[in-house]
């Protein structure tokens, strides 16, 4: 009776996985079509794209005419610049201060420190909506500091630590051993040397955790530095592909090709470290 129980119960377990299979199979394809059709339609007329944007082939054919367009209209290699300049910048300053910070509050038992991250973590709370009006005034009017990638990179930096300081403080907290500090004092570690050489390697599955999170959030941003980036020569990717937005129409096609040309690069990074990506997440979760 044990042993057909068991073979009952397999037989349960594989169709209930099966289940789980087909129907995560399912939202997987719906949560794709968006991206594939846009994929479909770069390579497709302007004229096609309004009448049949389903038809997955032209009927004349496969066309690169869009990206050659987009390539160049886009200014593309400018915008991927000043794309990357910003996004690395913004996220090595985000992830070293937050860090630091994390690591202060974490060890520290002073009611400052607490209410400093309570009031950090309370910011997370505000819509940048809410402000946006406010801070554009003050650095353009008052500062006269718009049009330049060094405010974005500053505000960038602002927006991202509440949300990177929290990540780090919990899994300071819990996962890097207060024994370890004190044994790299004992040893005649300075305080930037145990939080160098000791804490930070071990935020590894944290830091990689966050890098991701805030490369999506910066490459793709469009709000805050089209209010702070007003000329061409400083748009980034997002901003570049505006330009194919006309006033009474749109060029589908160029922005199709655009978007593609855009994520590009988010999905080269992604295939190339996606090991050790997974691999600091996993880490992450066990050590915790």
């Amino acid at each position: 009776m044990a042993k057909s129980k068991t073979v009952v119960g397999g037989a349960k377990t594989k169709v209930l996985n099966a289940v789980k299979l087909i129907v995560l199979s399912l939202v997987l394809l719906l949560y794709m079509v968006p991206f594939f059709l846009i994929l479909v339609n770069s390579f497709k007329r302007k004229i096609t794209i309004i009448k049949h944007p389903l038809m997955l082939i032209d009927p004349k054919g496969f066309s690169v005419e869009n990206y050659v367009s987009a390539f160049k209209e886009m200014n593309y290699l400018r915008a991927f610049g000043n794309s990357l300049i910003i996004t690395t910048v913004s996220v090595l300053f985000i992830v070293l201060f937050a860090s630091m910070a994390s690591y202060y509050m974490a060890r520290s038992k002073t009611i400052a420190s607490r209410l400093s991250f309570s009031l950090i973590v309370a910011a997370m709370v505000i819509p940048f909506q809410t402000i946006m009006i406010p801070l554009i005034s003050i650095y353009g009017n008052m500062f006269g500091m718009l049009n330049m990638r060094s405010t974005l990179i500053f505000m960038n930096i602002g927006f991202g630590m509440a949300l990177a300081i929290f990540i780090y403080y919990g899994f300071i907290r819990s996962g890097v051993p207060v024994s370890l500090e004190e044994a790299a004092i004992i040893d005649g570690c300075r305080p930037y040397q145990v939080f160098f050489k000791i804490v930070f390697p071990l935020l590894k599955p944290t830091t990689a955790t966050l890098i991701v999170l805030d490369v999506l959030w910066l490459w793709n941003d469009y709000l805050l530095p089209s209010l702070i980036l007003g000329k061409k020569a400083l748009y980034t990717l997002p901003l570049s592909t505006y330009t194919f937005y006309g006033t009474y129409s749109n060029d589908l096609g160029k922005i199709m090709a655009g978007l593609v040309l855009t994520i590009l690069p988010v999905i080269a990074i992604y295939l190339l470290l996606q090991k050790q990506i997974i691999s600091g997440v996993v880490a992450g979760a066990v050590k915790s």
